[in-house]
């Protein structure tokens, strides 16, 4: 299709460093939520303490990206690697891996994105505070941003605070609340973050003049079930509430009317500090980012009465019989990529980032044969059409394409065996075995669509 995408467009992949990194109990890393067994409420199908080894292997890991012609990698510092109780003293062998591995990056010509925070509180300050419900962990998290950027701010120029962000209104134990869940708690803790966010932004801003910042959601396409009105009114609601809401601020820097309005009526309106109208004014992103796998549909008629619109997705989802699915039922839709794309350049006029998009599959390599995974060449081909239709007919203000995970690692819920990666990894859901990384078909094939900057997709 041309020259869809512009020479500086981004190739890559991101991650996070509790599904990636190992090496839980190495290099004076303290233990985040996912290590607690008490705390970790996240899927237990495999535990954290090895990952994919990335700790000791991302020479190879960076080689095999390089391989794929990838300019960009995203992932996560590990709080709790650097900071291992969360607040206190720095821990240098945290900061030296970090330093190590981006100087790698570096080296092969790929750009590092440094995500702040990807759901891995420090145990230590969700057992003594309750995660951001708590305005000490607030502080604590600006002071973690601020050493990441003092140190890092001449080597990288891509940055996000917080990973999903809108995430935060829906589960609080993400962002290490064991508070009892509730609109009220959760709304406190979501505004707490919402102000970490946007003092690290500004911090950011004022010290590091030639990096950008974004904000990101996991963007929650929902359509309505019906051509019914209250089937409508619901799939706008959430998108008002559970979307748009958290772009609003990144871009505005305040909250829009009809969140107040909503956050008032319902008797939830968290508790403001008095910079925190100022902070969030200072705190505007220069990009939007997202992640994106599947759409989803709903109906009305299954949401109880005087349901919180965080709740209306465990009640009123339904299958969308205009898509296919994967094993896990996610409904795959290429076309919901543009529409996510088109809504958020039109509505906020700034340079949107797709970070996050792929799909999970159950996959076993035998005897180290390649696997032929022409569904995931598939996948990432249709998403790609639809994305440059949204560049070179919508006009969208594209950055790039960052896809989950290039190499397979272990799900958000803990699973070896849903696996996103152009590589294989050898370990399942309880036998590391031996690690050794395998690409795929689809190796080969992102690699030519890298190199070709997006004209040659196969």
């Amino acid at each position: 299709m041309g020259n869809a995408f512009k020479p500086d467009f981004l190739w890559g992949n991101s991650v996070s460093s509790m599904q990636t990194e190992g090496a839980v109990h190495e290099g004076g890393k303290g233990p985040s939520i996912y290590d607690d067994p008490e705390l970790c409420v996240r899927g237990k199908s495999s535990d954290w303490v090895v990952a994919i080894d990335d700790y000791h292997r991302y020479d190879e890991d960076i080689a095999l990206m390089a391989g794929m012609h990838m300019n960009c990698y995203r992932f996560s510092i590990s709080w709790s690697r650097v900071f291992p109780e969360g607040d206190g003293e720095v821990n240098p062998e945290g900061l030296a891996f970090y330093d190590s591995l981006i100087d790698r990056l570096l080296e092969h010509h790929i750009e590092p994105m440094i995500c702040l925070y990807h759901f891995d509180m420090p145990a230590h300050l969700a057992r003594e505070y309750n995660g951001f419900s708590s305005r000490y962990v607030v502080n604590a998290f600006v002071k973690y941003g601020q050493t990441i950027i003092d140190r890092y701010k001449d080597k990288v120029k891509y940055w996000l605070t917080f990973n999903e962000q809108n995430l935060f209104g829906t589960d609080p134990s993400i962002g290490g609340s064991y508070l009892p869940v509730n609109e009220r708690n959760l709304y406190q803790t979501n505004h707490n973050a919402l102000v970490a966010h946007a003092r690290v932004v500004r911090y950011l801003h004022e010290h590091a003049k030639n990096a950008v910042i974004g904000g990101m959601i996991a963007y929650q396409l929902v359509y309505p079930a019906s051509a019914s009105p209250n089937d409508q009114l619901i799939a706008q609601e959430i998108d008002e509430r559970l979307n748009q809401f958290y772009l609003n601020v990144y871009s505005h820097g305040k909250y829009p009317e009809y969140m107040l309005e909503y956050l008032k009526k319902h008797g939830c309106l968290p508790k403001f500090e008095a910079t925190d109208v100022d902070d969030l004014l200072m705190g505007k992103v220069d990009f939007l980012a997202f992640s994106y796998y599947s759409s989803t549909t709903i109906s009305a008629n299954k949401i109880p009465v005087n349901m919180p619109v965080y709740r209306y997705k465990e009640f009123g989802l339904v299958d969308n019989p205009f898509t296919g699915t994967t094993e896990w039922n996610w409904q795959i839709d290429p076309v919901g990529f543009r529409l996510i794309l088109d809504r958020m350049s039109i509505r906020y006029g700034l340079p949107v980032f797709p970070i996050e998009n792929g799909i999970g599959v159950d996959e076993t390599a035998i005897d180290d044969e390649m696997i032929l995974d022409d569904y995931r060449i598939a996948y990432h081909r249709q998403h790609l059409e639809q994305l440059q239709k949204a560049v070179t007919e919508d006009g969208v203000d594209c950055m790039g394409y960052l896809t989950w995970a290039a190499i397979d690692i272990l799900s958000s819920a803990g699973q070896m065996k849903k696996r996103y990666g152009f590589v294989y990894v050898n370990r399942d859901e309880t036998d590391i075995k031996d690690l050794k990384r395998i690409p795929k078909k689809s190796y080969y094939w992102f690699a030519q669509v890298a190199q070709t900057n997006g004209q040659n997709l196969g």
